[in-house]
């Protein structure tokens, strides 16, 4: 019951918090309680792949293809293990920093329902009920990006959930049309059924449909739009939820499908991904070299970075995937932080917008040193993570002859690190443009520990993955090789 476990418990805890539905100090509290314990249970899950492999559950005991089933690789491990770190930080920077508006309208129950429905994609191998925890993730992302009520929050939740119905729709358009194609959604079953169709063709269709589908949901070029439009909006809490760990559900549904189930036409569908890689690392940090909100910059860099993923993908060599899953370990601590950081500033300024800030390197050195981690790891400084990450997908881009992409990827490392730059000096190093406006004071040493701990926890994983890379870089290369031999996933699945 391991593997089911990360599911479990959010739901669990979520449920027990609305038996205390007045008591928000209870809901925080039982919010870090059930963090720490994702962390535990995810760790444990990591250990029993890396020893025994792929491991499955049987939901009621029907045998897949027939059933419902839960399967965990390493791929699917790894994730699982990044968002229980996620909801840890988050949970603590929530205590810090979440008004009691929103507390009272169930942020916190709302926050396990959407950790849950992030594990149950990343476990699940059926494609329907992918579908399924992609339903629970909106219902429950739409609910927070609105919180609170406030116009501009409206405006980009109407944005983010209109686009992504569309997306839902597609994703259902396409289960449906290959359950009329193969006769089952398990995904195994469909990695063995697919290749002996009389019509193949049909099936490289069906696979641009779900290019579409999850295409929206992780933001690549051209359907990024909401996502700038959105993310920017909501408390710094759940923007870093946001940024760290939902467009890469969809960067996960990406990788698994078109390793597992849209194999039969790569040099057609592959393609097509590293163009809009390319398209997408590229117009997403030119969208952030033309903004001077602090999280509007962020939330364009995301865009860009999900190229950085899909690039590994589309390069589909075991050396490029294991980048475009070292990337995503990399990238989800470092957005999150970044988006913590903003928060931080806000809390003393009041406003994100660069042109009113200024000055804060003066009064708070520690807040500007742990914005430099992040921030120059994102722009593949060394020896930080995104250093070994751009390296691992460019040097596979290299290896390939992809040179187009390769110079594409080194040009925006180039202009991530102007970004980056903008917002030091902006934020950090000019003098204050409103000499009058002082910065507001944190007085509550609780509310000072609770905001800086998670922000010192994440620089610290950051650094020590660039410092002792090797590790995550075996754990990813392995994962790489279960997802490239599938045969290994449908043995585990389906047996003999």
């Amino acid at each position: 019951m391991l593997i089911a476990l990360p599911i479990i418990s959010p739901f669990f805890f979520g449920i027990l918090m609305m038996l205390f539905w007045k008591n928000f100090k209870a809901h925080s509290y039982l919010n870090l309680f059930s963090s720490v314990v994702s962390v535990i249970i995810s760790v444990l899950l990591i250990d029993r792949v890396i020893e025994q492999g792929i491991i499955t559950l049987q939901i009621g005991g029907w045998k897949a293809p027939f059933g419902i089933v839960i399967v965990a690789d390493l791929f699917s491990s790894i994730m699982v293990v990044i968002t229980a770190v996620i909801g840890f930080a988050t949970a603590l920077y929530s205590m810090a920093t979440m008004d009691h508006d929103r507390e009272k309208f169930g942020y916190y129950p709302l926050l396990q329902i959407l950790l849950m429905g992030i594990n149950g994609a990343f476990l699940t191998g059926d494609i329907f009920n992918l579908y399924v925890w992609f339903e629970v993730m909106l219902i429950s992302s739409f609910v927070l990006l609105a919180l609170g009520g406030k116009r501009e929050q409206l405006e980009g939740a109407i944005k983010y959930v209109t686009l992504n119905l569309l997306s839902s729709a597609l994703f259902l358009a396409g289960v449906g049309i290959l359950y009329g194609l193969a006769g089952t959604l398990n995904m195994a079953d469909l990695a063995v059924k697919l290749p002996n169709l009389e019509d193949p063709e049909m099936t490289t269709v069906v696979s641009i449909l779900f290019l579409i589908a999850f295409g929206i949901k992780s933001a690549v070029f051209p359907l990024f739009f909401w996502l700038p439009a959105s993310y920017h909006t909501p408390p710094a809490a759940v923007s870093a939820v946001f940024a760290g760990l939902l467009t890469k559900v969809g960067v996960y549904a990406l990788i698994r499908v078109f390793t597992l189930i849209f194999v039969n036409d790569i040099s057609f569908t592959h393609t097509i991904i590293l163009v809009i890689a390319a398209l997408t690392i590229l117009t997403g940090v030119l969208g952030a070299a033309a903004q001077m909100n602090f999280r509007r910059i962020l939330s364009f860099h995301i865009i860009s970075q999900i190229g950085y993923m899909i690039m590994g993908l589309g390069l589909f060599s075991s050396l490029a995937i294991a980048g475009g899953i070292l990337y995503i370990i990399h990238h989800i601590i470092v957005k999150t932080n970044l988006f913590l950081v903003s928060g931080f500033v806000n809390e003393l300024r009041s406003t994100y917008d660069l042109k009113k800030l200024g000055g804060l390197y003066k009064l708070y050195p520690l807040v500007g040193l742990l914005f430099l981690i992040p921030a120059l790891s994102l722009s593949g400084i060394p020896p930080l993570s995104g250093f070994w990450a751009k390296y691992s997908v460019i040097k596979a881009g290299i290896e390939l002859d992809e040179f187009y992409i390769v110079a594409v990827a080194l040009f925006v490392g180039l202009l991530t690190l102007f970004s980056m730059t903008k917002i030091w000096h902006e934020v950090f190093w000019k003098k204050n443009p409103e000499e009058e406006k002082t910065f507001n004071t944190i007085n509550n040493t609780k509310q000072k520990v609770l905001s800086f701990l998670p922000i010192i926890l994440l620089a610290l994983i950051t650094i020590i993955i660039g410092l002792n890379v090797e590790p995550f870089f075996n754990i990813a290369q392995k994962a790489a090789d279960q997802l490239l031999n599938p045969e290994i996933y449908i043995k585990a699945v389906l047996g003999n």
